[in-house]
């Protein structure tokens, strides 16, 4: 007998042809991307536009490395190395602090955590002039410290891995922990932080492509000398004319990091979350 419950979520054939048409819609801009990206500037132009990869790629892509205002590949080794610092840094201190509020006791806690949740609040853009200022002060402007160390702990990563941790941890198996004469960093390690992996790629995931996407700031605080990926490809368009064979070129070798990196981490969510259906 089959419950209303197992009749809601069975799968159904109009269920396949939603996820085929959201797929489709999600891949299309992508493809088209690499459409673009292969095709001279003159093909673009054609009514209808060409719908199938060209064999331009590699002189367009060829013109963006020529382009010395853009500065593609220092922009592109900038952006790993601060994307991958600030992804492991988030993190280690999200699931460290999530960690603590949602486990350990101590005076101030739910305080604290409310200051934490209320920075979640305040628009990024109001304080970019008093960050400025401060890097400004401490000698980091043009340097790859001003886009890396502000965004090393994130408010929403705390708030995040607090609320899965106290879901997905029981105070038991932490006691069980302390009973065997592990220390809290132990804990932390060895059982926590297992248990904590799907929140952990998720927050991963999220914390690089917003790292990897990020412009104002980068805009701001780095010179044209010394950019990230999103201000190298803003380079790459000009006030009166733009080679968007060019600039799409660039933008489908720029979109090869991110894919990895959700390859990687989606593997560690699937992982994680299967480990916790086969355990329950």
């Amino acid at each position: 007998m089959i419950s209303a419950s197992q009749r809601l979520w069975r799968t159904s054939p109009l269920t396949y042809v939603a996820l085929v048409i959201a797929a489709l819609m999600s891949i299309y801009p992508f493809y088209y991307m690499v459409v673009i990206g292969t095709r001279s500037l003159d093909q673009i132009n054609d009514v209808p536009p060409p719908m199938l990869p060209g064999g331009e790629f590699g002189a367009n892509f060829g013109r963006v490395l020529d382009n010395d205002a853009a500065n593609f590949l220092k922009g592109m080794l900038n952006s790993i190395i601060v994307s991958s610092v600030v992804t492991l840094s988030v993190v280690i201190t999200g699931s460290l602090a999530g960690f603590t509020f949602a486990k350990l006791k101590f005076r101030g806690r739910n305080a604290l955590l409310l200051a934490i949740v209320v920075t979640m609040m305040i628009p990024t853009q109001l304080g970019l002039i008093p960050l400025w200022g401060m890097m400004q002060t401490l000698g980091w402007y043009d340097s790859l410290y001003a886009v890396t160390v502000p965004f090393l702990v994130s408010a929403f990563g705390v708030f995040m891995m607090r609320q899965y941790a106290s879901q997905a941890i029981s105070d038991e198996l932490i006691e069980a922990g302390r009973m065997d004469g592990a220390s809290t960093f132990r804990i932390y390690w060895n059982i926590v932080l297992p248990a904590l992996r799907p929140a952990a790629g998720v927050l991963g995931l999220l914390t690089f492509m917003e790292t990897w996407n990020s412009f104002l700031w980068p805009y701001a605080i780095l010179s044209p000398e010394n950019p990230t990926l999103q201000v190298s490809l803003s380079f790459l368009s000009y006030a009166y004319y733009t080679d968007y064979s060019q600039v799409f070129a660039a933008t489908a070798i720029g979109t090869i990091p991110l894919v990895l990196v959700f390859l990687v981490f989606g593997r560690q969510i699937i992982g994680g979350i299967m480990e916790g259906a086969v355990k329950s």
